[in-house]
């Protein structure tokens, strides 16, 4: 199994949005790919109660089956869909793909 993490610390304010606005919007859009990409196994979305300076304001986990689903969901239309949105966002974003 492939479990794809990704971390986001984002803009205080973007989009006409402060930050905590942007990760609720964030949150639903991404969770709305749930049942939408064949392959696409769990995914939700995680918005930091800590607010600590070394946090992320945001997080996302999701698991596929193996790494080929994996490069499918980075591809599917539904997944490039949400792109702009989060990009607009984000001040900076971290990555971990792992297999289990």
């Amino acid at each position: 199994m492939i479990k794809h993490i990704v971390f986001w610390k984002l803009k205080e304010n973007a989009d006409g949005h402060h930050k905590d606005e942007n990760a609720k919007k964030a949150k639903e859009v991404l969770e709305s790919l749930n049942g939408k990409i064949k392959g696409l196994l769990h995914l939700e979305v995680g918005i930091d109660l800590s607010k600590s300076e070394s946090s992320s304001d945001l997080v996302l986990y999701s698991e596929f089956e193996k790494k080929e689903d994996l490069e499918h969901y980075r591809n599917h239309p539904e997944h490039r869909s949400v792109l702009p949105f989060v990009k607009s966002i984000c001040l900076e974003r971290r990555v971990v793909d792992y297999d289990v």
